[in-house]
């Protein structure tokens, strides 16, 4: 028992597109900034508020379609950050 270590519990997150829970390494985040700014989080500690999603193209373009980005951050993007975003992604794969 003395030497027995606790199980470290990994965190789960949602991501927007297949409404999949996931652990929180194996996603990409979306992130705003406090001054309103929208980017790509690929480590994780950029500060702001988050929106999770599959390395996958497909989850992107299903929650690029139905908003869920813009109303999970709080704000409107526009068409020409959704494009970079895509194309980080598509780096990414």
């Amino acid at each position: 028992m003395a030497g027995e270590q606790k199980a470290r519990r990994i965190p789960v997150r949602q991501c927007l597109g297949c409404n999949e829970h996931l652990p929180k390494a194996s996603l990409i985040r979306v992130v705003r900034s406090p001054e309103g700014e929208i980017s790509l989080d690929t480590t994780g500690k950029k500060s702001g508020r988050g929106a999770y999603i599959c390395k996958k193209s497909a989850c992107f373009k299903k929650a690029r379609k139905n908003g869920r980005i813009a109303s999970t951050l709080g704000v409107a993007i526009s068409e020409e950050i959704y494009d970079a975003i895509e194309a980080e992604l598509s780096a990414q794969e």
